[in-house]
């Protein structure tokens, strides 16, 4: 990480707190309709676009 630049870490760190699943409260709340984030994203199958 010492070779990236600010603006690439937090692009990254940006992309990092994105990737979270559903809240459980939100899954419960729709009754299970919503249980998958669309915005999703593997390490090793996604890229990060910029």
């Amino acid at each position: 990480m010492t070779k990236k630049t600010k603006g690439q870490k937090k692009l990254l760190a940006k992309a990092f707190n994105q990737n979270k699943r559903v809240p459980v409260w939100a899954i419960m709340k729709t009754n299970r309709k919503v249980t998958t984030h669309p915005k999703r994203r593997h390490w090793r199958r996604n890229s990060i676009k910029d």
